[in-house]
């Protein structure tokens, strides 16, 4: 099922199902803020968030496939599987995007 997304988030997700570690990074703000809590860390900037898809992404092959999307409070929230090679997957994430200026300034990653 193909879902409209907004550019920036649409990107992030083409990038992501490549594993293009740069092309994940650009659609996000320079201080964009991501917090997974499936691992439990905050990532801040650029540089941070090169290190979470370098070091929890990439190697595991983590793919996100949003299959719903929709506004709430102000964010876009985008929920469907990821698969790869973790525990447990395919697993079913949301992912709760705030937008500001055609970036993404933050992102809430939830299982």
């Amino acid at each position: 099922m193909t879902i409209k997304l907004p550019k920036p988030i649409a990107d992030y997700v083409a990038a992501n199902a490549r594993l293009d570690v740069e092309g994940m990074i650009q659609p996000f703000a320079p201080d964009a803020v991501v917090f997974d809590a499936g691992i439990g860390k905050r990532f801040e900037g650029h540089a941070a968030l090169r290190t979470l898809f370098e070091k929890e992404v990439v190697p595991v092959k983590a793919i996100f496939t949003p299959d719903t999307a929709r506004q709430e409070n102000g964010n876009v929230v985008v929920e469907g599987p990821a698969h790869g090679d973790f525990p447990g997957s395919p697993l079913r994430f949301t992912y709760r995007f705030t937008l500001e200026d055609d970036a993404i300034k933050a992102l809430e990653i939830t299982l």
